[in-house]
């Protein structure tokens, strides 16, 4: 505080106390009171209490180094009913992902062994949770993570879309951060589905099958990507993002209708002569079918070589049990049986299912055939008069669901909940 100004006229700059009031501190034409120091030194505290102040690097490697694939795999157990190989293979391969990293970035370029990624394969048939959980991770990680449909994905030229766009969704994920997408996990689905058409050669281009594979070779084993942030066919004049593919890990996964015959040619191809009554025959229709699958498998399926090569880990999932699918209506963070009572309990009707229904219900998606996703269409198909006519109920009623309700299709009964 100076000595060449009045006291009676000098006042703070922010709050307009009088310099008789407070004690003032002289600036370039200005005055600030102590009061206002201490106050804006509480706000800039508390600012940097809200924001994470320590280095991002740093950051991550302590993230990883607190992650174990114990954790990770509990993670996933939250919202994923069974499949419990699958899920530690997942639960290593990403793991493994962050120390590779984070370790190459430590090392200040100076590399002793050379960590090289192994891209996942999952195997499973529609509706045993291959895309869920893929999901489930993108909820849990920290980490950009995109999902993408190889059904889409042509070669260049033609009507579709380019493999780069698998990376254009990676980088929106990172938020067009270049350094966290090159650390990001993409998950490809329906890999199945660009395998080729015959073992024999065509006289006519498979635009969509084995081409799309010899287009994700470079990328999944890693390479200097040129990615069009908004798609490459429909806004060709953008400038393109320079993503080095050697630290993204991929997981792609496919239902592979037709490969668990394949296998079972395979395993009973000697099954026959003095030791046929000895050995048994593997069925196609067994549930552990896939996981005796081999490279040469996936050869016949129409995978190239190349491509089967840079999926190193390879995990199946079984088929839904009827025990799991019953788990699955209530166990998880996501169940569908929770989900219909909260939404019935807005309109103030609580829901009960006997265990006999529940049964019912698994036993009808069953018979469709299309795994999980059956549970929810058979619960739609259940819940339809129910849900409604909910808000014409009067308060507090509770409605009980039956195994006659599910079969039949009766009307269940809805009464006065006692409280």
């Amino acid at each position: 505080m100076g000595s060449d100004y009045d006291p009676a006229d000098t006042t703070c700059s922010f709050c307009d106390r009088n310099a008789y009031e407070v004690t003032m501190v002289q600036g370039d034409g200005a005055f600030i009171c102590e009061q206002c120091i201490h106050a804006a030194l509480e706000c800039v505290q508390s600012e940097d209490d809200e924001y994470d102040v320590v280095p991002e690097p740093q950051r991550r490697r302590a993230q990883w180094e607190q992650t174990s694939p114990k954790a990770i795999k509990e993670g996933l157990d939250e919202y994923v009913i069974g499949h419990e190989h699958a899920k530690k293979t997942l639960a290593v391969a990403v793991y493994n992902h962050f120390k590779r990293v984070e370790t190459r970035k430590g090392t200040g370029g100076v590399i002793d062994v050379d960590l090289e990624k192994s891209n996942v394969l999952l195997l499973g048939p529609s509706g045993t949770g291959k895309t869920l959980l893929a999901r489930t991770l993108a909820r849990i990680l920290d980490v950009p993570f995109s999902i993408s449909d190889a059904t889409t994905l042509t070669e260049a030229g033609y009507v579709g879309e380019d493999v780069e766009t698998i990376l254009t969704q990676l980088l929106s994920a990172a938020d067009y951060d270049v350094e966290a997408t090159e650390r990001g996990i993409v998950f490809i689905d329906e890999i199945d589905k660009i395998a080729r058409k015959g073992q024999n050669t065509s006289v006519t281009r498979d635009v969509s099958g084995e081409g799309v594979q010899q287009s994700l070779l470079k990328v999944l084993e890693g390479t200097i990507a040129r990615v069009p942030p908004k798609g490459g066919r429909k806004h060709p004049e953008q400038n393109l993002i320079s993503i080095n593919t050697r630290d993204i890990l991929f997981i792609c996964g496919g239902a592979f209708v037709g490969l668990p015959a394949i296998i079972a040619r395979r395993l009973n191809v000697n099954v026959i002569g003095f030791e046929a009554d000895s050995k048994k025959r593997m069925d196609h229709h067994s549930p552990d079918i896939l996981e005796h699958v081999i490279p040469e498998d996936l050869l016949k399926f129409g995978l190239i070589p190349e491509l089967v090569g840079r999926l190193s880990v390879v995990a199946a999932l079984r088929p839904l049990t009827d025990e799991a699918m019953k788990r699955i209506l209530t166990e998880p963070t996501n169940a569908l049986i929770p989900q219909y009572e909260k939404l019935l309990r807005l309109d103030r009707l609580y829901l009960q299912f006997d265990d006999e229904a529940l049964d019912a219900i698994v036993a009808k998606a069953q018979q469709q055939g299309t795994g999980a996703r059956g549970l929810r269409s058979v619960m739609e198909d259940l819940m339809l008069d129910i849900m409604y006519n909910a808000s014409a109920y009067q308060v507090n009623m509770e409605c009980r669901i039956t195994r006659e309700n599910v079969l039949h299709g009766s009307a269940p009964v809805v009464r006065k909940r006692w409280a």
